[in-house]
């Protein structure tokens, strides 16, 4: 049985982007299922518009997405002082890309099929050094 304490995704706003609607829908049922605040979007476009109106703790991101790529957004959703944390997920295991995301300021790259529970605790873990870091 894992030790991690999940509590730190209680109450955390949580931005889900990924075009897969059943991957989707079981990330945002794993993280409502920890108490967290959901918001989802299927493409990279609306993935930002939201990333500036429900200004989210966390955005888990796809790479692979339509309109604009996981990585054109996430170019847009880092770099601020107040930028949300980012997890991307990918069925691509590269590390090129890996690389990539990380130079654009990822602070997660986890690779598909993602466990929820991986999923899960990578998130809280991240949450909860930045709560410590404030």
């Amino acid at each position: 049985m894992p030790a991690t304490d999940t509590s730190a995704l209680r109450e955390a706003t949580i931005l889900i982007v990924d075009d897969d609607r059943d991957i989707l829908l079981a990330m945002e049922t794993a993280f409502k299922a920890e108490g967290a605040i959901t918001h989802t979007a299927g493409d990279g476009n609306t993935a930002i518009e939201l990333t500036l109106e429900a200004k989210p703790d966390l955005v888990v991101l796809d790479m692979m997405l339509p309109a604009r790529s996981g990585f054109l957004a996430l170019e847009k959703i880092k770099g601020n002082d107040d930028s949300p944390l980012v997890i991307m997920v990918t069925a691509n295991d590269g590390n090129r890309h890996q690389a990539y995301a990380q130079s654009l300021g990822v602070d997660g790259y986890l690779i598909k099929p993602v466990p929820l529970g991986q999923l899960m605790e990578t998130a809280a873990e991240l949450l909860s050094s930045r709560g410590e870091g404030a």
